[in-house]
């Protein structure tokens, strides 16, 4: 059973990469590999490594308090990511990202590659990769008209995101991981990791600037919203989209305030903005009012990147119960003496597998007595796997979310973004290399 969950990972990986060959959709294919990985665990619990339990009841407890414990915490990030793209779904059907896209002018395919990188690097840091990437994917929509340009720009926005998410404590669900355990503080975190993030991000685009020429056509959409039935008058456009902002913004700074997690905080923004479109919109007809509110705007809300989201992580989850993640991350470990090469390939499987068990793994490694707070060793792991799930548009929370917005084919990811993505991830390990040297892992 230990191998045949491993074989129907695969296979599931092999389905949703190929989504458009086998014409079944990607939610359909995770979902099932989630509930069929954790199915052969339960047969085959008696296998699970890493356990000291007997056989037996005790096993099958240890599976379900697991699966309990797993479903916890992707519930946070399924509520997290429900509640952003509501507010977000909210402030467009208030035309509150025209505020935006009105006053971007340019029609410079490689001028505004860049100047949405960069806006999109420093959102996510202040942000978080996740909602920057549902804020971004909707922008884009409201930008471009060409699938392939939508496409491109949407790869590469994941790249800006993720390099920008792991130099800031809050920007990336690890470097919370880390921040929250001691591993790393704040201030350093930032002044260690942000010259490699930039790195990262940079040296894409500075290919890009040798081969992106023309111009792009920007969908009529971004001049033009047609709606019908009601209309939208300024103060409720700029009202909302401001409160969405802020809202949005408002959600780590609730976190350090309160220690809740953050859907916590995105459903209370939520909630509040709930709230005021329902009492500006009060008195309007009936049927003026469905188009902009919350009921009906959730309903527009992409549920199958939702169960997506579900079914990939429910997979990785009973990998981590299994043991498999556990007995990769100790093989790393007597195989490789370096952090760097260990740090490297953890970022690279991250975009294989949820980076979340692969720094939980490594922090459960090295205690603090052997890498003290602050170490090297924490904010490469850091830089790493913040940036390594960019390789795949699956291998990070960012890339779902935008994959399922704009519709993004696995493939097309691969051949178009991915060679990008590691030469900035590359690019950014030597500049961390050439920053702080090099440590070996204790003898």
């Amino acid at each position: 059973m230990y191998l045949l969950m491993i074989i129907i990972f695969v296979i599931g990986y092999v389905f949703i990469a190929l989504e458009h060959t086998f014409k079944i959709d990607k939610a359909a294919s995770a979902v099932l590999t989630g509930v069929l990985t954790w199915t052969a665990l339960v047969f085959g619990k008696d296998a699970i490594l890493g356990t000291e339990l007997a056989h037996g009841s005790d096993l099958m407890h240890y599976v379900e308090e697991s699966l309990l414990e797993h479903l916890g915490e992707i519930g946070e990030i399924l509520f997290f990511l429900l509640g952003a793209m509501t507010i977000v779904e909210l402030i467009d059907a208030h035309q509150g990202f025209r505020i935006i896209t009105d006053r971007i002018t340019t029609k410079n395919r490689l001028k505004l590659m860049w100047m949405l990188s960069i806006i999109t690097f420093f959102m996510s840091a202040a942000l978080d990769n996740l909602t920057t990437c549902i804020v971004m994917a909707t922008l884009l929509k409201k930008l471009l008209d060409k699938k392939e340009d939508l496409w491109f720009y949407g790869g590469m926005m994941v790249v800006a995101a993720n390099a920008g998410g792991a130099w800031s404590p809050i920007g990336d669900v690890t470097t919370i991981m880390l921040w929250i355990g001691g591993q790393v503080t704040a201030q350093n975190i930032i002044l260690t990791v942000i010259i490699p993030s930039i790195v990262c991000m940079l040296v894409p685009l500075v290919i890009l600037s040798f081969t992106m020429k023309g111009e792009i056509e920007k969908t009529s959409s971004s001049q033009t919203e047609i709606f019908e039935g009601y209309e939208i008058r300024p103060f409720e456009q700029k009202l909302i989209f401001w409160m969405g902002v802020l809202g949005l913004l408002f959600v780590p700074v609730f976190k350090n305030i309160t220690h809740l997690p953050p859907y916590m905080g995105i459903l209370l923004s939520l909630g509040v903005l709930w709230m005021t479109t329902e009492i500006i919109h009060r008195n309007k007809p009936r049927t003026d009012k469905t188009a902009v509110s919350v009921s009906d705007v959730i309903s527009k809300i992409d549920t199958p990147s939702i169960l997506f989201f579900l079914g990939i992580l429910l997979a990785v989850g009973s990998l981590q119960t299994g043991g498999q993640l556990g007995a990769m991350a100790v093989a790393l470990d007597n195989t490789f003496g370096d952090i760097y090469v260990i740090n490297t390939l953890i970022g690279l499987l991250s975009a294989i597998v949820d980076n979340v068990p692969l720094v939980a793994g490594a922090m459960g490694m090295y205690s603090l007595d052997v890498y003290p707070q602050d170490n090297i060793f924490w904010e490469l792991l850091a830089y790493t796997a913040g940036t390594g799930g960019s390789a795949l548009i699956i291998g990070s929370a960012a890339g779902v979310a935008i994959m399922g917005i704009l519709k993004i084919d696995f493939m097309w990811y691969l051949r178009r973004v991915s060679l990008l993505a590691l030469v900035g991830y590359f690019a950014g390990i030597l500049t961390f290399y050439l920053l702080h040297g090099s440590t070996h892992l204790p003898g």
